[in-house]
């Protein structure tokens, strides 16, 4: 489940001035919002209700009544143990983030593409194979990349008005390698999709629409042992969602 403050960062890009002074009001004030009534809140910020229903909404949630008692739960449990980091734990956080509307555009601009480009390093690399594998099973054309000077290339000879698309794969958002191969496609004005781990990181703030799954860096004596079942399970969702979309 995701709590309050994620779910906030999670929708962000769709609340205004107002909804944000709500919000901070209510991280502010939680023990005390879930025991108001949806009037009484609403007074407590001189709004009127339909204004907190609203923001409910748009925070994922049926309506007011939801979002109170999964405060309610958050207040409860945050003096309880969670093993965070886990396999459970990493996979109940990745599917609260799997946001249908992204993946519908994200659907719509690979299937406008006239090319789809995927570029990850390291462990990443080999979910860019697979996701070629899932589009060209429709007839999708796409490529991947494993070295960056392969990927700088193509870009390289990209023609403006050419529609293109890249998919950049990179857990910490702050890839080296990644951000280079960025840095240029924006440069060639090529639209890109970023899947990263759930954090504010610069590859997330350069790209036009954002992926997120949750797994936080994991070493295991000095080995990078990052939970890699997460980046799975959104890149599988995104594929379900392009093979029913093209049906």
């Amino acid at each position: 489940m995701l709590t309050f403050q994620e779910r906030i960062q999670k929708y962000e890009y769709q609340l205004n001035d107002t909804e944000d002074q709500i919000v901070e009001f209510i991280l502010d004030h939680k023990e005390e919002v879930i025991s108001y009534s949806i009037q009484n809140l609403a007074a407590q910020l001189f709004t009127v209700p339909n204004t907190i229903t609203r923001l409910s909404k748009k925070l994922g949630f049926d309506g007011y009544s939801q979002m109170k008692n999964s405060l309610k739960e958050e207040v409860i449990q945050q003096d309880q143990f969670k093993e965070e980091g886990s396999l459970t734990y990493n996979i109940q956080k990745t599917i609260g983030l799997i946001d249908q509307n992204t993946l519908s555009i994200t659907a719509r601009l690979i299937h406008e593409a006239s090319r789809v480009l995927f570029f990850g390093v390291g462990d990443t690399a080999p979910f860019c194979e697979m996701m070629i594998k899932n589009l060209k099973v429709v007839g999708k054309k796409s490529e991947y990349y494993f070295h960056r000077h392969d990927v700088l290339y193509e870009l390289s000879k990209f023609d403006p008005g050419e529609n293109n698309l890249l998919f950049l794969i990179s857990l910490s958002g702050e890839t080296a390698q990644v951000l280079d191969v960025a840095e240029l496609a924006k440069q060639k004005g090529v639209k890109l999709i970023s899947l990263t781990h759930f954090s504010k990181n610069t590859l997330q703030q350069t790209a036009d629409v954002n992926l997120f799954c949750y797994s936080p860096s994991k070493k295991i004596n000095e080995y990078n042992m990052t939970d890699k079942t997460p980046l799975l399970l959104v890149l599988r969702a995104l594929s379900e969602f392009y093979w029913k979309a093209l049906n």
